[in-house]
């Protein structure tokens, strides 16, 4: 064995490797804590210095990781910066950045580049470079490999590489960062035993996959086969609005039978970073084989509508009690993309929030996990979440279930709201609840 990978792989095996992880957000910093608590000692980089300032101090800047996993961390081997130049001291550079979509909706790796270009001039040999953004096939190899062989490297003898997709699910409490299998696919054979060894040390199931390519089409047919499903319910949604069918509880019903039926849930759009965003790095490399993904597409194109419909349907509940959108006080309830987290990434709640404002509305929120708006690239509003007390929600025209937190009170907002546009199921039927 080639003394260079002999090397990394007894120190992921001993635990002396040091590792460096790039982006210190929902993947990245989870990820962090993992290989603190495993026995590493390990570099958290990030560009923000409010983050870097929030973990010196000991403080979590999201609801899921509280304080105390933060401090523990600190005072067991994590430390963090916003100097690259300490990349040389690390074993293993692990690329956690975002992989957003550009404003004509093709796949952005602005974050994954730039952050390889600060990384370069301090890469050395005898390190592994893995990336968990979910991308599209052929990014490690079109991207990260001529860069590192810029340098000089030999990829897979003095340096090596590999493509290892995240699979977080944040307020997931059934899964954490240990417990979720690692698909991991290397470049080389090399990097591959290397890639291994890395995930190993502190994730308790590492599936290994025969190229970077298959890793990281993995992760898109992950997304995109949740993306399809739900745009199947969503459009089953609509489809028993039409003829007056519960469609909650025909999903409950078909969820009975114990064999080829996985139940879906509708809701009033797509959120989080990755279903939303994925399919479309996929129908983008799709195009430079000459393929139209047409599927995929359709899916995409039910999700994206389903805002518009949820607004329609308030607008028609509106009407029927003689008042416009236009001047009503509207209260969205949830405004995360999904319930318990304050993961705002692409949430369709603040499309809906932006719809109605578009429309006239006076629009409100309440959302304990986002107690105060945040700045985002595409919407601005400047509101603070409303405290839900019954004179409050009565003094409403409507009120929007976008987000069905745990920690809402639903009986009471049954009780006391005007009218109910209910996105998630959550209340019964009556006449002032209206399902959308």
């Amino acid at each position: 064995m080639d003394g260079i990978k002999r090397n990394l792989l007894e120190k992921f095996t001993d635990k002396s490797a040091v590792i460096g992880i790039f982006g210190l957000g929902y993947v990245g910093l989870p990820l962090a804590i993992r290989f603190v608590d495993a026995g590493f000692s390990v570099i958290g980089f990030d560009t923000d210095e409010v983050k870097i300032t929030a973990i010196e101090s000991g403080k979590s800047y999201f609801k899921h990781i509280d304080d105390l996993k933060i401090a523990s961390a600190i005072s067991s081997g994590l430390s963090v910066t916003t100097d690259f130049a300490k990349v040389s001291q690390a074993d293993a550079l692990i690329i956690c950045v975002p992989t957003p979509l550009n404003k004509s909706r093709e796949p952005d790796l602005s974050f994954v580049t730039s952050t390889v270009e600060l990384m370069l001039p301090y890469v050395r040999t005898g390190q592994i470079v893995s990336l968990e953004s979910t991308t599209y096939p052929g990014t490690t190899e079109e991207e990260l490999l001529p860069r590192l062989e810029s340098k000089g490297f030999s990829v897979g003898d003095d340096i090596f590489l590999v493509y290892s997709p995240e699979r977080e699910d944040p307020g997931n409490q059934s899964f954490e960062t240990k417990t979720i299998p690692k698909i991991c696919g290397g470049h080389t054979e090399n990097c591959r035993d290397v890639g291994e060894a890395l995930y190993a040390g502190a994730i308790d199931r590492v599936v290994m996959v025969s190229s970077t390519k298959v890793a990281e089409l993995t992760k898109l047919l992950e997304n995109i086969h949740r993306a399809v499903n739900i745009g199947l319910v969503n459009e089953m949604k609509i489809v028993a609005d039409r003829m007056g069918i519960d469609i909650h509880e025909v999903i409950s019903a078909a969820a009975t039978k114990p064999f080829g039926f996985t139940a879906y849930y509708p809701g009033p759009g797509l959120g989080g970073h990755c279903i939303p965003i994925d399919p479309f790095y996929l129908t983008w490399k799709a195009r430079e084989y000459g393929l139209n993904t047409r599927f995929i597409e359709l899916a995409g194109e039910v999700n994206t509508a389903m805002p518009e419909w949820v607004i329609s349907k308030l607008t028609d509940a509106l009407n029927e009690r003689s008042l416009p959108v236009k001047g009503s006080r509207v209260l969205v309830l949830g405004i995360a993309y999904k319930k318990n987290v304050d993961d705002m990434r692409e949430s369709p709640s603040v499309e809906l929030m932006q719809l109605l404002a578009d429309k006239g509305a006076i629009v409100d929120y309440a959302d304990p996990y986002v107690p105060v708006f945040p700045s985002m690239r595409k919407y601005h509003f400047e509101l603070q979440s409303v405290e839900l007390t019954e004179s409050v929600v009565a003094s409403y025209d409507c009120v929007l279930l976008a987000t069905n937190h745990d920690c809402f009170d639903y009986p009471m907002l049954e009780t006391h709201a005007r009218l109910i546009v209910d996105t998630r199921g959550c209340f019964a039927s009556a006449d002032h609840i209206v399902s959308a």
